[in-house]
């Protein structure tokens, strides 16, 4: 039986691809887009279009597609605020970066949504021809005076869930505002953060004002979503009507970006985790990464062939995915990980790429 995959890894420094080809053994395939920032990478698997998101220094964000699986891009125009519009009061809004894709198809119309900074959901309905601000989110009333960057100067959208039973059913996390949920495409939005807690401000159960560092589902079951967030760990089981504190406390699974979910056991997840916010490097300088068997009740920590007491790295949001029994993570100071055991024992593929901020299996 074929075993063909891509590892697409968005780095500082270009889009690096490594593919396997029916053995074991992945190997380096090519680079894309050399020497430019590439905040992340999205395939839309049902059209097999993939996208990059580039962050130029100079230029700033930019969008590219390839109908080829990566052998040619094209830039597209990237979503654009209408004039007028303002983060905050007198405080105009321009695309500063692109931060979160996902897609579905509907018959034969497909919908692309990405999120950005400073805090708008972009719609296209034309693979990315054109995009429109879907206003429901925009204009929603919490969002020119309790929403605020997370980390960067202005609100970001990360994280963006579609039911994959249900289009108009979306949920997308916000640093820092929230999680936000529309049943009716995105004209009404309900902030969904009952059970969460934010301890840097100053009613930490604020309804607004959570800051959810990536949120994930269960792709069996909707209902069932986790998320790492700048206070813990969390997770819902009745479609975010209310979270549940799952942090190890007195472990290693607390603090971090990246958590993937199992998508099809409910109560399995991953976490690598991270030593605090003020601090942020490898716990004791070794990496690690957490699992749950059991819904968070209790975690393992896995260590083998990661390297301990000499790591300073971490890994970003985006920078953790799963694809059946294999997993892969990269860090910010250009490590690349791959385990093929659900992620109890592990092996470097890299050692010295760019920082990595995203990596997708395909």
């Amino acid at each position: 039986m074929s075993d063909k995959r891509t590892l697409l890894i968005s780095t500082r420094k270009g889009l690096i691809t490594y593919k396997k080809n029916n053995t074991r053994k992945w190997s380096f395939d090519k680079v894309d887009f050399l020497g430019l920032p590439v905040s992340m990478a999205y395939v839309d698997k049902p059209n097999n279009i993939w996208w990059a998101c580039l962050d130029h220094g100079h230029w700033g964000s930019k969008m590219h597609r390839s109908f080829d699986e990566g052998n040619s891009w094209e830039e597209v125009d990237a979503p654009r605020y209408p004039e007028g519009e303002e983060v905050k009061k007198d405080v105009p809004a321009s695309l500063n970066y692109l931060w979160a894709m996902n897609g579905t198809t509907n018959g034969s119309t497909t919908s692309l949504f990405v999120g950005t900074e400073p805090g708008g959901l972009f719609k296209s309905v034309d693979n990315g021809n054109s995009f429109e601000l879907v206003r429901g989110l925009w204009d929603h009333p919490s969002r020119k005076d309790q929403w605020f960057g997370g980390g960067r100067d202005h609100p970001g959208i990360h994280s963006i869930l579609i039911d994959p039973k249900d289009s108009s059913h979306i949920f997308v996390a916000i640093s820092c505002a929230g999680v936000f949920e529309t049943t009716d495409g995105g004209k009404l939005w309900i902030p969904k953060n009952n059970g969460l807690k934010a301890d840097f401000l100053p009613d930490p159960k604020s309804e607004i004002g959570q800051d959810p560092h990536l949120l994930v589902a269960c792709e069996s079951n909707f209902e069932v979503m986790w998320q790492q967030n700048h206070c813990g760990i969390f997770r819902t089981t009745d479609g975010g009507n209310n979270w549940q504190d799952i942090t190890d406390k007195g472990g290693e699974a607390n603090f971090g970006f990246a958590i993937a979910a199992d998508p099809k056991n409910e109560k399995v997840a991953w976490v690598v985790p991270a030593l605090s916010d003020g601090i942020r490097v490898a716990i004791n300088n070794s990496l690690c990464v957490c699992r749950t068997e059991d819904g968070g009740r209790s975690w393992d920590t896995f260590r083998n062939g990661l390297p301990q007491g000499q790591s300073f790295d971490i890994t970003y949001r985006h920078a953790l995915d799963q694809d059946e029994e294999t997993m892969a993570f990269g860090t910010t100071t250009g490590n690349l990980y791959l385990s093929n055991d659900h992620g109890e024992n592990w092996n470097w593929l890299n050692h010295n790429l760019p920082m990595v901020h995203c990596v997708e299996f395909i």
